[in-house]
């Protein structure tokens, strides 16, 4: 069966479309496109260890050295590759829920990989042979989370955060043990959630995608700050001081602005789904836009051509290019304590720097959909308003990770927006 790469990599439900002759065949093709030591991560979901296990045993009968990295997060994957100068796979779904998962490959030294390459490693999956199994048990190689935590802390004191409350909410997934002892090694007091996983728990009701938990617990607790994690820990949504949501769009425009303030930043990279008040704040500031495609390698690709340092995206993946050249919730929550360490409450500052334009993001089943009627809709709003249709602005894009087509639209005028919002989700959902 012909496999075509997503947005990020491979995504299905487990055992139908993500099975484990699919993971033996990826990890026989990695072996035969790049021939160099390979380091293998997964999630906590029930279908992870079978296909981490498949992945591995592709890789040794495909002739190359591995390292099992056990319950990982998707970049510190990343990192591991980087430093045994090799290339990485990825057992996970991110924020998907636990019957579904995927596979993901990162390139030499943990890069994500190129169109060229995805092309040849998608070429060599579907000419791999089927396994036979039973698989070879390989140990985990319990050294490379201090390597990893190491990579984090980068020369950080460990009073860093000593003057800061945190609460995380780890999505029972792959941060559940690396993120608390990350925080707790800088100073900080920490309080966690959601950080036991049984295999079918994890990204339910909790993490980047659900923080009302989070929010409350930040609230009960007087706490200074919440740090929402998803399922393999490679996107952060916050909670200020307040218990209000904060998500990539308004990290962006802070670290944008502390950035620029210390002229190391003129340019920031983001995507059709970042917020009007984003563009408009940062624009008076001075500071340019580069937008791409959504994707945190289109992201990472912009940075890459421009040599900028920084960019992201509204669901809350965050790069900071010269320190990871993928992004990562943890690094980001480091960066987001310390901006509140030398800044003030996370509340306050987004207060202060912005003002979001209303926007709403419709999910609609690929299926039901009919981008002709959503027009119509659309246009059926406006002309009960007054309002022309270029007032609005409008993004309407295919999920890569989901079967479902995302519909954003914003404008100044909130009751539009919402009445929209409305007659949409009456229609579609």
């Amino acid at each position: 069966m012909s496999v075509r790469f997503g947005t990020d990599g491979i995504r299905g439900v487990a055992g139908i479309d993500i099975t484990v002759d699919l993971a033996y065949r990826l990890g026989r093709a990695v072996a035969s496109v790049f021939g160099v030591t390979t380091v293998v991560g997964y999630d906590t979901r029930e279908s992870s260890e079978s296909l981490s296990l498949a992945v591995l045993q592709g890789l040794v009968d495909g002739g190359v050295p591995v390292v099992n990295l056990g319950v990982f997060t998707t970049p510190g994957v990343a990192v591991l590759a980087e430093h045994v100068d090799g290339v990485g796979i990825v057992i996970s779904a991110s924020h998907n829920p636990f019957s579904d998962n995927g596979l993901k490959v990162f390139g030499r030294g943990g890069t994500k990989l190129d169109h060229e390459t995805e092309d040849a490693v998608q070429e060599a999956l579907n000419a791999a042979p089927s396994p036979n199994e039973p698989f070879t048990n390989i140990s985990i190689d319990t050294s490379a989370r201090d390597v990893y935590l190491k990579r984090l802390r980068a020369q950080r004191p460990n009073t860093l955060l000593a003057d800061l409350h945190l609460v995380l909410d780890c999505a029972n997934g792959a941060s559940f043990d690396l993120a608390p002892e990350l925080f707790r090694s800088l100073g900080a007091t920490v309080d966690v959630i959601h950080a036991t996983p049984d295999g079918r728990n994890i990204n339910t009701d909790c993490g980047s995608t659900h923080p009302q938990d989070l929010q409350a617990t930040v609230t009960r607790l007087g706490a200074d700050l919440g740090l929402a994690f998803d399922g393999d820990a490679d996107r952060l949504v916050a909670v200020d001081e307040r218990g209000e949501r904060r998500d990539g769009d308004d990290l962006m425009v802070l670290f944008a602005l502390d950035l620029h303030q210390r002229d190391e930043l003129d340019t920031l990279v983001i995507t059709s789904m970042s917020n009007l008040g984003l563009r408009q704040a940062l624009q008076a500031s001075g500071i340019a836009l580069r937008e791409t495609d959504v994707g945190d390698r289109n992201v990472l690709i912009a940075l890459e051509e421009a040599n900028l340092p920084f960019g992201g995206e509204q669901s809350g993946h965050l790069i900071f290019r010269h320190e990871l050249a993928t992004g990562d919730g943890m690094l980001s929550g480091i960066h987001l304590a310390e901006l509140i360490v030398r800044s003030g409450p996370l509340g306050e500052q987004c207060d202060a720097a912005w003002r979001r334009a209303p926007q709403f993001l419709v999910n609609i089943a690929r299926d039901a959909f009919n981008e002709s009627r959503v027009q119509d809709v659309i246009d059926e709003a406006c002309a009960a308003h007054g309002a022309a249709k270029s007032e609005l602005r409008i993004v309407i894009r295919p999920s890569g990770t989901e079967p479902v087509v995302r519909v954003m639209v914003e404008a100044v005028n909130g009751t539009l927006i919402r009445e929209l919002e409305a007659s949409l989700r009456a229609e579609f959902v």
